[in-house]
This record gives structure tokens, sequence and C-alpha cells, in this order.
């Protein structure tokens, strides 16, 4: 596959340049500005957590996307949801590997995708301790980023569940972890291996390279797909809900199309999402 100049692919959404800029501008602030110490609080439990890095890096991006369109509307993980008039939607994750990124394990990384009437239009994913970055153009393919020049990237061929390599995330609840702890049991004899990475996004793109066959997890949110799950989808990854082509639905699952159907009747038997 033929890499083709950053500029280039910029170049083909309206949207693209703008969304590249503020992810890589948090990114940089994320990668560059973090304290020795840093101040953590928490959310929905005592271990989501929460930094100060993490409010930055999304003031940030609401500065520069909504400094440019201010009649866009944004949803943010930090910052809740602001209305528009435009008809496009900014669907951030300032930062998606809180914990990760509170221990120094380099995967993590910013999220910026936009939406129009519901759907992502485009999806940038930059993943700075990592050295890595990808773009998603919802009919224009996916792309993995080196310098200024961008390689399409598409899912690697798996034909059975036995030898996909599958990785899933907890949520920070002590019964949602024992639920998803049970289908992990149930889901074992079944697969090749398991990864769980901390950061969905940077399992969804790594789906969508080819080092991994499949994702599954229940609870995300919507900024947590928005971006990631578009740039699997545009790789050729099959892409929705386990009940239902929705990704939102509650039980989100992302596989190569050879392995598909059987995961998610696999996860359906073990009691995924229930």
């Amino acid at each position: 596959m033929t890499p083709v100049p950053l500029a280039d692919l910029l170049a083909r959404h309206r949207l693209l340049d703008l969304a590249w800029k503020a992810a890589n501008a948090a990114a940089a602030y994320l990668h560059d500005e973090r304290p020795d110490a840093l101040v953590v609080d928490t959310k929905s439990s005592p271990t989501d957590a929460v930094t100060e890095m993490d409010r930055g890096a999304e003031a940030r991006l609401i500065e520069i996307l909504l400094g440019a369109r201010p009649a866009d509307g944004l949803l943010g993980e930090e910052g809740g949801e602001r209305p528009g008039t435009s008809g496009v939607r900014w669907v951030v994750d300032p930062l998606d590997g809180t914990v990760n990124y509170l221990y120094r394990i380099p995967s993590w990384a910013v999220s910026v995708a936009a939406e129009a009437e519901g759907e992502s239009e485009i999806g940038v994913v930059v993943a700075p301790a990592l050295g890595e970055a990808y773009i998603g153009i919802r009919g224009g393919g996916a792309w993995s980023i080196q310098g200024d020049r961008a390689r399409p990237i598409a899912v690697r061929e798996c034909s059975s569940l036995a030898n996909a390599l599958v990785s899933t995330g907890f949520g920070y609840s002590a019964e949602r972890r024992v639920e998803q702890a049970a289908v992990v049991l149930g889901l074992a004899p079944l697969v090749r291996d398991f990864r769980r990475g901390g950061a969905a996004v940077v399992d969804l793109c790594w789906l969508a390279c080819g080092r991994i066959d499949g994702h599954y997890e229940r609870g995300l949110n919507r900024w947590d797909i928005a971006a990631g799950g578009l740039i699997a989808l545009e790789a050729g990854a099959m892409v929705g809900g386990l009940r239902s082509a929705d990704p939102y639905e509650g039980t989100f699952v992302a596989a190569v199309p050879g392995i598909d159907v059987e995961l998610r009747s696999a996860l359906g038997a073990v009691g995924a999402g229930t």
C-alpha cells in the first residue's frame, strides 16, 4: 500500500486539518508538560482517575476546535456537552488511558472525531508516547501517520476465533469487573489469547493496523468509540454493538470479518452484555 503526503490526506476532508492540529496540540501538552507530581481526582469510583492534565488537554481541544468553528457542538469526556447550530459535533477524549498515563505506561492517546447526523465523519487518534497517530475518513479509508507521510492500513486476515488475539477492557466498579472477569473466563478457552491495553482508542487503532483481531468491551462511552471505531471500520473491521448494528448500545464489538460472527456468538453464549 503506497503512502501519500500527510498534507494531501488532510485536504481530503474539510474538518480534518483542524482535527489533526487540535489532537496534536493536546497530545504535545500531555507529553511535554506533564508535571512530576500529578494532581489526581476521581470520578465514578475511587479507581476512576482524572488528572489536571485531562482537563488541560480538553481545554486546549475546545479552544482550537470551537475557536475556529464556534457554531459547532462538542461532547467531551471532562467538560460535558455543548450544543451547536452548524450540524457538526466534535466528540473528544482528551486522554484515553488516564491510569496508564498516571503510571507512565505509554499506551494512552488523544481522540478527536467530528460527527454529522450522529455518525463520525473523521477520526484522529494521536498516541505520542508510542510515537503513533491514526486517521480515519468515512468512505476514505484508514491511515497510519509517520512524520509527513500517511500509509493506508487494513485489518489482518483471521478466519477462526481459536486463532484470534482479542483485547478487552474493564469498568471501574468492582461489581462490573466481576461480571467482565466471568466473560473473560468463559471466552478464554475459545481464543488464542487476550490483551488488556488500558486504552480503548489505542486498541481499536491496533485492530485497524493488524496487531489484534478483535476488541469487545461493555460500558464504553461515545468519546471512546467515535474516532477509533471509525478508524477500525475504515480499515475493514466489522464494528457495532453485541446485539445490534449500533456501536453505542452498551457492549461494543469490533473484529476482523472472518471472526465477527463467531466472536459475537461466543460473547452472547458466555453472558456478555447481560
